[in-house]
């Protein structure tokens, strides 16, 4: 969430009103705010940079106020002022309004039709007569920059200028040049630079330096222009000189560049109904006409109202409230949404203003309905139906199969499920366009261009990044992999697959097939052809010739095994054979067969045939609703996970009466099934067959005399000496145990620390990492992996004790050479 900091006497002043603090909390909390932090410039600065440096700051206290990331209007004190008004009704929402110029001719901003291949989209507007002070300047600027950071995405999507009227002529002329023919002094400069020049001079600036990226490599540069020839700014860098706003300023002309025109007009909009106010005529923007490349003209800002309807049933049901469709409007109006209750119908006209665009469905308005009403006083009541969570049928098989793996001796890892096209393609000898991979179609990075395939790459690199530990290295993973698929909805469908590794002196092919066999015995599938499985000779460029198998199960194909090709092997950086398996579990789950994992919880929720309802005994007394009370008390249904037939009939032999509330379990699941009045007589199902079994008359009569010992020994001296005897070896034992050194606990980490270009001494950055020491650290090789445009960052891997040393101190201190270090990431962890 967005953090906006206030000056406390400067928020009391706007609002009118002295709070103590307890009283602001409250009040940001009745409003949907959250005031995170009560402190100072002083405070600020000496916590981060000392007490030295915090000597001659300001004392004056400092509000810092969380705003959700979606109300824009919120960023500033204006906004939020405002709103805190409206919301105590001290004030009524103000209509914005846009107006033409006195002259009778708006300002003029033409786009050409270079821009189209860097930033296609502009708007503007002009805020007339505006009366700046140095607080409303102070805040001026700091939406400009809290709006950058985020609707604009880092200027990614829009990028703002706001220029001194005066000092420039229109109509402006928004286009794109090559970089060498755009020459102008950027703010606060003392001489021109060219746009190469530019970027070279802001590579160093730690604000800016930041927004390079997004046109450094373009051919074409944009660049606005007055009718002189004066440089207005070149978005999204820098702003030019030659305009700059100042407490003097009288009118401001606001443009904003863009490559998402939504956000270039909500943009626009909150940055003039935000400081309108402060217009001779407040609330008001005058209008710009923007002419774009095919001859169309639209004017701006738009400053659009529109309305929805929405019934007061809905907001009662949605919040859990009672109230009447005119209180629910007056309560959306003191959040600045301006309502009207239809006389004669459950009917709310609302009119959603300018400044919340963030109010996109009815559950916005619902939302703001409940944040009026205030949670606290919504009353808390117990659901109406409620049911009894299982834990997914997949999850719970790939939890089995974890824990069995790891009993024959092999390591679990987890690896990314982004990946680089390389990895699965080329590294496997495969064309990327035979992998129905998922692409991101704007990576950050070339290391996660795509979603993996197939889990092999991730424990491949796992072990190259610990080739240098103790052999054999037995990895495996139970992860998803992304496919994609015509067949769905979104194009793609996730995978549950088993992928193991084994790296040795040897290949040891036989480990893997083992590996499989023991897999297959766990999920009580027998070796053979038909409904069992068998392997069979198959050709992949993957592993080596005559060396692979594809495995067959259920008569479908499930995976492959077999030893990895020596150039699969190279291209991950290893140099001993390794053999694998890669295998889906998925077809195991639909089977008729039930699977027998070594661990005794079953996979599904079996149904128990009985001979009829009689088994609860009469369910219209109180004995037979006990016994159906004890049987539900971990279910929710009758059978299986939903609703069937022997639900149904158990319902109906229950009659209209439901259990009394002392058989709660009872009760929840007969209001449950009453829930279902037009469904009952389409159940699937069969409930003669599938009712689960009640506690037979026998077994009841051993629950009521559980008390009773079937197995009590009659000589009480030979318990005694037989306990005697126990407690005197468990006292051996543990003090045996206790002389034992404890197991230290260790991992061994990858990093990959990135440098801020390509001209950083990689060596020097490299020393000062190595040059960090730590009780439990140890260094390992590294090596320099290219990343793009020249640019290469260092891999280090290390070994820490889990006890003495954390990722978070590590990153912590590899930042810290931040003249050299852009950023660290784990690109590896594995327990040892």
């Amino acid at each position: 969430m967005p953090t906006v900091g206030v000056k406390r006497d400067l928020l009391f002043q706007a609002l009118g009103k002295t709070y103590t603090d307890e009283e602001f909390d409250e009040l940001c909390f009745e409003f949907g705010l959250e005031l995170d932090e009560i402190t100072s410039e002083k405070d600020i600065i000496s916590r981060e940079q000392g007490d030295q440096k915090a000597a001659g700051a300001s004392d004056v206290i400092l509000y810092k106020i969380d705003v959700p990331a979606n109300r824009y209007d919120l960023l500033c004190l204006e906004g939020l002022v405002r709103g805190l008004q409206v919301f105590k009704e001290r004030m009524e929402a103000p209509r914005y309004r846009r107006v033409s110029p006195a002259s009778g001719e708006p300002q003029r901003l033409i786009i050409t039709q270079e821009t189209a291949a860097v930033r296609p989209h502009a708007v503007a507007a002009v805020l007339r007569n505006v009366t700046f002070t140095q607080e409303r300047y102070d805040s001026f600027i700091e939406l400009q920059e809290k709006l950058h950071q985020n609707v604009c995405r880092k200027r990614t999507l829009v990028a703002i200028g706001t220029h001194d009227l005066d000092t420039i002529s229109g109509p402006f002329t928004y286009t794109a040049k090559p970089p060498g023919d755009i020459r102008f002094k950027p703010l606060n400069q003392t001489k021109e630079f060219t746009a190469p020049e530019l970027m070279a001079h802001y590579k160093t600036d730690s604000h800016l330096k930041q927004y390079l990226p997004i046109i450094e490599d373009k051919p074409l540069y944009p660049i606005i222009y007055d009718s002189n020839g004066v440089v207005l700014s070149m978005p999204p860098i820098i702003n030019g000189d030659h305009s700059k706003i100042s407490l003097n300023t009288r009118n401001v002309f606001i443009e904003c560049t863009a490559t998402d025109l939504t956000k270039a007009k909500i943009v626009l909009d909150m940055m003039v109904t935000m400081f309108s106010v402060y217009c001779e005529q407040p609330f008001t923007a005058e209008e710009a006409e923007v002419v774009y490349p095919d001859g169309r003209t639209c004017m701006y800002p738009e400053l659009a109202y529109r309305k929805e309807k929405l019934s007061g049933d809905f907001v009662n049901r949605k919040v859990g409230i009672n109230e009447s469709t005119e209180h629910i409007a007056k309560l959306l109006t003191r959040m600045c949404l301006n309502s009207m209750a239809e006389s004669q119908t459950d009917v709310i006209e609302v009119e959603i203003p300018p400044t919340r665009s963030d109010v996109i469905h009815a559950c916005d308005i619902m939302e703001d309905a409940a944040m009026a009403y205030g949670f606290n006083n919504i009353v808390r009541t117990t659901p109406r139906t409620y049911t009894i969570a299982n834990q997914l049928p997949l999850n719970k098989l790939s939890e089995l199969l974890r824990q069995d793996l790891a009993a024959a001796g092999f390591t679990e890892a987890l690896t990314f499920a982004l990946c680089s096209q390389e990895d699965i393609a080329d590294k496997l000898g495969k064309k990327i366009s035979e992998t129905k991979a998922v692409h991101i179609s704007n990576p950050k990075t070339a290391e996660f261009q795509v979603a993996r395939t197939t889990l092999l790459p991730g424990l491949l690199k796992t072990v190259a990044a610990n080739r240098k530990m103790p052999l054999p290295l037995k990895l495996f993973e139970i992860s998803d992999v992304v496919l994609k698929d015509e067949t769905k909805d979104v194009g793609a469908r996730n995978m549950r697959r088993l992928c193991a590794v084994y790296y040795n002196k040897s290949p040891g092919f036989e480990v893997i097939h083992g590996l499989l066999d023991r897999v297959m015995e766990l999920l009580d599938v027998a070796p053979g052809r038909g409904q069992s499985y068998h392997i069979q000779a198959q050709d992949d460029s993957t592993f080596f010739p005559g060396r692979c198998a594809e495995i067959f199960a259920h008569g479908k194909s499930i995976g492959r095994l077999g030893v990895l090709h020596p150039d699969v092997i190279n291209r991950f950086e290893l140099t001993m054979p390794c053999s694998a398996l890669d295998i889906d579990i998925e077809p195991f789950l639909g089977s008729t067969v039930t699977p027998q994992p070594t661990s005794d919880v079953p996979l599904h929720e079996t149904p128990r045939p009985t001979g009829g309802t009689p088994g609860f005994g009469g369910l219209k007394t109180h004995g037979g609703l006990k016994l159906l009370n004890a049987f539900l008390a971990d279910k929710s249904y009758m059978q299986g996970f939903e609703v069937s037939q022997a639900d149904q009939e158990v319902f109906q032999a229950i009659g209209s009466t439901p259990p009394p509330a002392s058989l709660c379990h009872a009760l929840r699941w007969y209001n449950h099934i009453r829930s279902f009045p037009r469904e009952l007589g389409s159940l699937p199902g069969n409930s003669a067959a599938t009712r689960p079994t009640a506690f037979p008359a026998s077994e009841a009569k051993v629950h009521e005399d559980d008390d009773f010992d079937l197995f009590g020994s009659d000589d009480e001296e030979e318990s005694a000496e037989a306990t005697r005897i126990k407690e005197e070896r468990v006292a051996a034992y543990a003090a045996k145990k206790s002389k034992k050194p404890a197991l230290v606990a260790k991992s061994s980490i990858l990093l990959d620390v990135k440098p801020w270009n390509d001209e950083t001494d990689m060596a020097k950055l490299e020393e000062c990492v190595r040059s960090i020491a730590m009780d439990g650290l140890l260094w390992g090789q590294s090596k320099l992996v290219p990343v793009g445009y020249g640019i290469k960052k260092l891999q280090i891997g290390c070994v820490v004790e889990d006890d003495k040393v954390g990722t978070d101190q590590l990153e912590g201190q590899v930042t810290a050479f931040e003249d050299l270090v852009q950023s660290m990431d784990v690109a590896a962890f594995n327990k040892i």
